[in-house]
């Protein structure tokens, strides 16, 4: 089974940009679609973007369309998420997590993901 770890979050001022990184291990990365979430204080886990186990496919959360890219290099097992002009809104513990491709190839349900990383902070504020 697929294992996930996040990096690249920290604070940053709005307007900027950030890239997340998440790193897979084992043989079946290429296998898997691929999701972010995120999770604000007091808030319930929110999708923000997916992409299919071979990258054609992409969608994301309505706010962050237009401002957010996720994308990933299967030969070095990474997906990314891409975040430009960032809000104080988007302040959360941003999660990527893995979704077996054979049944599904991009979503937004939290169900349909059985692998998560531990999660790394962005925080948005002057």
């Amino acid at each position: 089974q697929v294992q996930l770890v996040e990096s690249g979050g920290r604070s940053v001022q709005p307007g900027d940009s950030l890239r997340l990184s998440c790193v897979g291990s084992g043989p079946t990365f290429t296998q898997y679609a691929m999701g972010w979430f995120r999770q604000a204080p007091g808030k319930e886990r929110e999708f923000v973007a997916s992409i299919s186990a071979r990258g054609d496919v992409t969608l994301y959360e309505e706010s962050v369309e237009g401002r957010f890219t996720v994308s990933r290099d299967n030969a070095e097992l990474t997906v990314y998420l891409q975040m430009t002009n960032l809000k104080p809104e988007d302040t959360a513990v941003y999660y990527c997590a893995a979704a077996r491709a054979t049944f599904i190839n991009v979503s937004r349900e939290p169900l349909h993901y059985t692998t998560w990383g531990q999660g790394t902070q962005v925080t948005t504020t002057w």
